[in-house]
C-alpha cells in the first residue's frame, strides 16, 4: 500500500518526516559538549530528549507488532481511517506542544545519563525509519479497530492507529523542549 492511498497515513508519513527534519536542524551546528549541556540542573539535554525520543518509538513499536502480527494472520482488513477514537485522541491532545501539563516519563523510557549527541540523533532516525516501516507494513490492516496493551501503562488499550498518532505528537513535545535546551547552551 501506498501512502498517498489514504490521507491519514500520509498525513502520519508527513508528520514524521517535519520531525525529522527539525531533528536535523535541531542538531546542526551543536557540538557533543553542547548536546549534553543542560539548560538548568535535573533538566535534559538535547541529547537526552533525543535518546528518550528514540526509546519510547522502540518501546511503543514493539508492544504494537505483536497485535498488528496476529490481526494480519486473522485476516483483520483496514475497515476505517487509521485515526484515533475520541479517548485516544483526547491522549495525543495532551501530547501536544505547548505543553499543557507536566508528565513524567515512564522509567521505560528515561533517557540514559549522558548519552552522546550522534548517538542519540542516529538512534533517532533509526527510530524513525522503524515508525515507516511499522506504517508500511501494516496499513492495510484496521489500524483503527487493533488494540495493544500501552507498554507504560498496562491497564490502557489504544488502538494501533492512537499509538502511532501518539508518536509524532510525543515527537513534536519534546523536540520544543530540544529546542528551548539548545538555545540556553548554545546561544
Amino acid at each position: 500500500m501506498a501512502p498517498n492511498d489514504h490521507p491519514e497515513i500520509a498525513a502520519l508519513f508527513d508528520a514524521l518526516d517535519a520531525c525529522e527534519r527539525d531533528a536535523v536542524e535541531l542538531v546542526s551546528g551543536l557540538t557533543e559538549e553542547q548536546g549534553r549541556g543542560r539548560a538548568a540542573p535535573g533538566t535534559w539535554s538535547v541529547a537526552e530528549c533525543l535518546d528518550h525520543l528514540a526509546t519510547a518509538n522502540r518501546v511503543y513499536i514493539a508492544a504494537m507488532t505483536a497485535p498488528a502480527e496476529r490481526a494480519r494472520r486473522a485476516g483483520r482488513t483496514r475497515r476505517r481511517a487509521a485515526l484515533p477514537g475520541v479517548i485516544g485522541g483526547w491522549f495525543v491532545r495532551q501530547l501536544e506542544p505547548p505543553v499543557k501539563s507536566r508528565m513524567r516519563a515512564p522509567s521505560k523510557i528515561v533517557p540514559r545519563p549522558s548519552p552522546g549527541l550522534r548517538e542519540s540523533f542516529d538512534a533517532f532516525l533509526a527510530e524513525q525509519h522503524s515508525v515507516r516501516e511499522f506504517i508500511r507494513d501494516y496499513a492495510d490492516i484496521d489500524l483503527a479497530g487493533v488494540r495493544f496493551v500501552n507498554p507504560f501503562v498496562r491497564a490502557i488499550r489504544f488502538s494501533l492507529a492512537t499509538g502511532l498518532h501518539v508518536i509524532p505528537a510525543h515527537e513534536r513535545r519534546h523536540l520544543l523542549q530540544a529546542w528551548g535546551v539548545r538555545r540556553a547552551v548554545a546561544g
